[in-house]
């Protein structure tokens, strides 16, 4: 696993981050530009200087970060990118962090243009975040890119039990997203669903509930 900086505009103003690659993976974060410019998730605690490196480059300086679970890949750069940009932190309500919290929040609450919702079962506290204006929704871990998994690009598939503290409990949640409408649905792993996303959820979970 190799530090790597790469960034694609994945939706008008809203880039994709690559912190690190292997392999058969990489890991990223993902930066909202706009009135109040938001990193979602931090990276690893050695990634902070390629998320700053990004940010410089694109010209935009990161105001708040969003938290949307408690996996070393999506903090351990938290208290890194906070000190760097003084941002203003939000992390879900039971998600222990390491630096000082601005703004707890749990599901339904609504954390900048974002809508929390609650998808717990890969990781204690996990959250999606729907943006229904930009029609763009962070999944975070809940799903996977179906590439993830050796399978062609552009759907959804679950984290393997390895991954998931219940993976029972990650399916059944997937529901939750169904009350929302996007059309992007942006993972940390495997390639993000840039079309018909909220359609290709609401199509794996009716499957799954006539299985």
């Amino acid at each position: 696993m190799t530090e790597a900086r790469e960034i694609t505009e994945i939706a008008p103003d809203v880039y994709d981050i690559t912190v690190k690659v292997a392999d058969d993976a990489r890991w990223r974060v993902f930066l909202f530009d706009g009135e109040t410019p938001t990193l979602v998730d931090a990276g690893f605690e050695d990634t902070v200087d390629v998320v700053a490196a990004a940010a410089e480059e694109l010209g935009i300086t990161p105001e708040r970060v969003v938290i949307t679970h408690s996996d070393p890949d999506h903090v351990g750069g938290l208290a890194g990118l906070v000190a760097r940009f003084d941002l203003e932190t939000w992390v879900p309500e039971g998600v222990e962090v390491d630096v000082d919290v601005d703004h707890r929040f749990g599901d339904g609450d609504h954390v900048g243009p974002f809508t929390a919702v609650s998808v717990a079962g890969h990781a204690t506290g996990h959250h999606s975040l729907v943006d229904e204006s930009r029609g763009i929704a962070v999944i975070g871990d809940a799903l996977f890119g179906s590439d993830a998994r050796g399978l062609p690009a552009g759907y959804f598939v679950l984290p393997t039990a390895y991954y998931s503290e219940d993976l029972a409990t990650a399916d059944a949640e997937l529901s939750n997203l169904l009350e929302y409408d996007f059309d992007v649905g942006l993972v940390f792993h495997g390639s993000s669903v840039t079309e018909d996303a909220s359609e290709k959820i609401a199509a794996f979970v009716d499957f799954a509930g006539k299985r």
